[in-house]
């Protein structure tokens, strides 16, 4: 590997911001409207100001690092920068959902009568075995590494088109996020501890209102507990887990995205080490209770429909 050229001044070097970054900086200020629009109902509206215009200083400043030194490496670190910012903005649209009631009641509603039971309940209960709930759990956990080995794929093996790949990505995150922050749904490992598993198995779904606004609870993660990829999930959902974005699953649609990425990539040889994770991933979702199965089907839908847009947005954009 020639390192060298990572370093290597770029003679067409982009002059204004790169579009992920147009993206947060839109997202910013449209979540900050939300956050004006609601200022008296939310519980911390000052820091939730001063948090988006911290991220625009972060994504300013690194596009201020480029200009001084651009080259392949400074880019890479812009759209990093912003991939590790995506977990603190997952969290935010816990914040921003407060302003509106609980919807879980009408999603679980809808699962029981596709189904006639609660798929989330029930799955882990009749696949209680080592294998298979380690199984699961390392399904879950694969998702980040996923993200992560497509777009350094692109960066090193197809770097014309990397920002596209990466806009295409990032966009779709945060197109997610828009749903999140209007459509408070918080998955059943939210909704069935607040109102008991019991009352569940027997076809009961009350609304509760804002109940979440103030009550983080969640059910424990189901599974084998001694398990080296049970812990990681475990760990995850104690560290920034919170009552919001169940529907649809990102999880599903932002995996579909990554391996229609591959596939378009040509390797034929990735897209088939991935594949099995990103269908496992699919069950994954449901088996932890981080999700109803109509979330799943909605990740697919829009994965696809978030693909098809972002990539006709990109093309328009020439990346």
């Amino acid at each position: 590997m020639n390192i060298k050229k990572y370093f290597k001044r770029e003679q067409s070097a982009r002059k204004g911001l790169m579009a992920i970054e147009w993206v947060i900086i839109i997202y910013a200020a449209l979540t900050l409207l939300i956050v004006l629009f609601g200022i008296n109902k939310l519980q911390y509206p000052d820091a939730m100001i001063f948090d988006r215009l911290r991220m625009v200083a972060i994504t300013l400043g690194m596009w201020a690092v480029y200009k001084l030194v651009p080259c392949r490496a400074t880019r890479m670190l812009r759209v990093l920068m912003q991939f590790a910012l995506i977990g603190w903005w997952y969290t935010d649209t816990y914040s921003i959902n407060c302003l509106f009631p609980n919807l879980d009641h009408i999603f679980a509603s809808l699962e029981q009568s596709l189904f006639g039971y609660q798929p989330a309940l029930i799955f882990c209960e009749n696949y209680n075995q080592i294998w298979f709930s380690e199984l699961m759990d390392m399904a879950y956990a694969s998702y980040f590494p996923i993200i992560a080995v497509v777009t350094l794929y692109y960066f090193f093996k197809r770097y014309k088109e990397f920002e596209r790949t990466s806009f295409i990505i990032i966009a779709s995150f945060f197109a997610f996020y828009v749903i999140y922050a209007f459509v408070p749904v918080t998955g059943p490992m939210y909704y069935y501890k607040a109102v008991g598993l019991s009352e569940i198995a027997h076809g009961s779904f009350p609304a509760i209102g804002d109940y979440f606004n103030t009550h983080l609870d969640m059910l424990e993660s189901p599974g084998y507990k001694d398990g080296i990829f049970y812990h990681i999930i475990n760990n995850v959902h104690n560290a920034g887990e919170r009552p919001t974005a169940a529907f649809p699953s990102s999880h599903v649609g932002i995996s579909l995205i990554c391996m229609i990425l591959v596939w378009r990539s040509g390797s034929r040889r990735l897209f088939f080490i991935l594949l099995p994770f990103a269908v496992l991933i699919c069950f994954a979702t449901v088996y932890i209770r981080a999700h109803y199965v109509i979330d799943v089907f909605a990740g697919l839908i829009f994965g696809v429909v978030y693909y098809v847009l972002w990539s006709s947005v990109a093309k328009r954009l020439k990346l």
